[in-house]
């Protein structure tokens, strides 16, 4: 791990999943039906876009927690951690939500979006989209209140994991799903709390002197999973994805202790992937407005076109995005590996 707790290779590593995600949308849109692929079998791949969101999220917790990890899990101040996680995440979230509303009230009911209403401006305006229903202005909007949610239970989870240990942390992240028992709806915050816990688990796995062959790891635990999801198909996959996700978390804790301890490369740390890395978070934010006014403006084009047009015209956006409100709120001060935290990209 590299010198002031910043880890070469996650932000291309992060930058690849938001890519996928954008090229997943373009690919619903031509093929809608979801979850069953109505495409060519040879684009099967792309519909499982919750993939990502299992890996957006494990890494959210692995980055957040590799500088606690490496000082006996303590935070450094909730109070400082909560204007850092602000300062983040808010003035970029907030420019993407009223440019979406304005979007989806002028363009009309775009796919992956509705049209808003006032309940939608208060409900994703508190970030509360996770728990109170309203008219989504953006189909990716539903991931940033669990986040926010995660962000705030994170201070409690690092109290866990410093006086309990690692088991038991990742059994109190488990509680809420045990509670409502499998199917209960409530909501992918808690879903998503045990792949979150686990992803900062693996961060001070991640700092420890512990030699192992993580590649090699990595590689036997993705292998069941996706041989599964392979054999069944995606609307069975679908029905399962609590279970996928529990699944295919260790898989994704253990590539990121791998890239952590030894990079594959130049892969990950070339230079288009880490400014790709670099404005993740407005690429996520912005791309579902983007894609779907392309695939409007293109009628019934191919795939292959309307992902040639669609995401250079995201990554671009994004780009101009993140300098507007992302870079001007980011402090000298703030630990690199808070800077571009992934957020959820996909809702499905």
């Amino acid at each position: 791990m590299t010198p002031g707790h910043r880890v070469a290779g996650l932000d291309g590593l992060r930058g690849l999943l938001a890519l996928y995600v954008v090229v997943h949308h373009c690919w619903l849109l031509r093929f809608p039906g979801y979850p069953a692929n109505t495409g060519p079998a040879w684009g099967g791949w792309l519909i499982h876009g919750r993939l990502a969101v299992v890996a957006f999220i494990v890494l959210s917790g692995f980055s957040l927690g590799i500088a606690p990890a490496r000082d006996g899990w303590r935070l450094g101040g909730v109070l400082r951690f909560a204007r850092r996680r602000a300062r983040r995440i808010l003035p970029a979230y907030w420019a993407a939500l009223l440019v979406s509303l304005v979007v989806a009230a002028v363009a009309g009911p775009l796919p992956m979006s509705h049209v808003p209403t006032w309940r939608t401006v208060v409900v994703y305006g508190l970030m509360l989209q996770d728990f109170v229903a309203a008219p989504a202005p953006n189909g990716a909007f539903w991931s940033i209140a669990v986040e926010a949610a995660l962000y705030l239970a994170f201070p409690l989870l690092l109290l866990v994991r410093a006086r309990a240990g690692a088991v038991v942390t990742l059994a109190v992240s488990c509680l809420p799903m045990i509670v409502a028992g499998p199917g209960g709806a409530i909501g992918y915050t808690w879903e998503m709390a045990p792949l979150f816990t686990l992803g900062m688990i693996a961060a001070g796995v991640a700092a420890g002197p512990r030699r192992l062959p993580w590649w090699w790891l990595t590689a036997l635990a993705a292998a069941p999973v996706l041989a599964v999801i392979a054999a069944t198909g995606p609307v069975w996959t679908a029905r399962h994805y609590f279970g996928i996700d529990l699944a295919i978390g260790p898989a994704v804790a253990l590539l990121l202790i791998a890239v952590a301890r030894r990079p594959p490369g130049r892969l990950l740390t070339a230079r288009p992937m880490t400014v790709l890395g670099a404005c993740s978070y407005s690429l996520y934010l912005m791309h579902v407005p983007v894609v779907a006014l392309t695939a409007l403006a293109l009628g019934p084009a191919s795939v292959p076109l309307t992902v040639a047009v669609a995401v250079p015209a995201a990554v671009l956006t994004a780009m101009l995005f993140a300098a507007l409100f992302e870079r001007p709120f980011l402090p000298g001060r703030m630990p690199s590996c808070e800077r571009n935290l992934p957020i959820l990209t996909s809702a499905t």
